[in-house]
């Protein structure tokens, strides 16, 4: 599966509204690294970070070693907020 697609789905079951949520690749200067952004409605931050930031770690957790299976790109996921 890649990268996108898993954060994608990830995300997308946290939410209330899942057609809200946008999940995008962006080239990084650095060939070894991936820069995933995750988009979501300002008052559904919390379902996606959790608290303390828990929910948020475990998801960067997932991707990072789906990624080590696939091809071993450290991979940097922005969440943020429309």
């Amino acid at each position: 599966m890649k990268l996108v697609e898993l954060t994608e789905f990830i995300i997308k079951e946290l939410v209330n509204d899942p057609d809200s949520v946008s999940v995008k690749e962006f080239p990084s200067e650095n060939e070894n690294e991936v820069i995933i952004q995750v988009m979501v409605p300002e008052d559904q931050m919390g379902r996606v970070i959790g608290k303390g930031g828990n929910l948020a770690k475990a998801l960067r957790t997932i991707v990072q070693a789906s990624s080590y299976v696939d091809g071993n790109k450290r991979v940097n996921i922005n969440i943020d907020s429309y």
